[in-house]
């Protein structure tokens, strides 16, 4: 089995370093651009099944991912949406800092210890998002594709578990705008990391993938 897990394209809030978490914007014109990107690099792939956050701009992206002919085999999972930043969402990370330095410096140092405000824990978004990535690869068999459309904090604690990292390293790598990890094994207990942020159908090698860690 292998699983294509990716992230969303741009989107306008990402462009500007705002947190979005569970509010719904769509994507940008880059973000466009990067998921009709993908679709030309998976254009002759064969995709057994696609699940994505349900979310429009996962869901957007994993429709311009898989191509028009595709599409009617996408199905939507809300175990796979966004990190609920709570009172974050929306918000610059300098206005967060102006009302909630202690916590926004938690985040980016022990991102395992925090409550987002009215939202989420890392602990919460992984045991949510590790029960659908499991539904999406039941039943699928050893050659097997299944592409998986997610967001940044989703992608990372599927990958520390994967990896077996604990949550604190959570910042550890990057999760690029529809970057494509893959992950192959015989079942989501036993898998295999063999890509890893892998944007090569819209940045260079040496090039940077734009995106504003939070």
């Amino acid at each position: 089995m292998r699983i294509l897990l990716a992230r969303h394209g741009e989107t306008p809030w990402n462009a500007e370093g705002r947190y979005q978490g569970q509010i719904d914007i769509p994507l940008s014109p880059m973000g466009e651009s990067q998921a009709a990107a993908l679709g030309v690099r998976l254009a002759d792939v064969d995709i057994a099944r696609a699940v994505a956050s349900p979310l429009s701009r996962a869901r957007r992206t994993a429709e311009l991912a898989l191509g028009e002919a595709r599409v009617p085999m996408l199905a939507l999972d809300p175990d796979l949406q966004e990190i609920a930043h709570g009172e974050w969402e929306g918000l610059l990370a300098s206005e967060i800092n102006d009302k909630d330095p202690a916590r926004l410096r938690a985040w980016r140092e022990e991102p395992e210890t925090v409550l987002m405000p009215g939202g989420e824990s890392l602990r919460q978004v992984l045991d949510r998002s590790w029960q659908g990535l499991s539904r999406a690869a039941d039943g699928l068999g050893e050659g097997d594709t299944l592409l998986v459309v997610a967001h940044d904090a989703v992608n990372r604690v599927i990958l520390c578990r994967v990896l077996g990292l604990p949550l604190s390293k959570l910042w550890s790598f990057r999760q690029a705008p529809t970057t494509l990890n893959l992950l192959e094994g015989p079942d989501v207990e036993h898998l295999e990391i063999v890509r890893l942020n892998d944007c090569a159908h819209h940045t260079p090698f040496f090039g940077e993938a734009v995106h504003r860690a939070l």
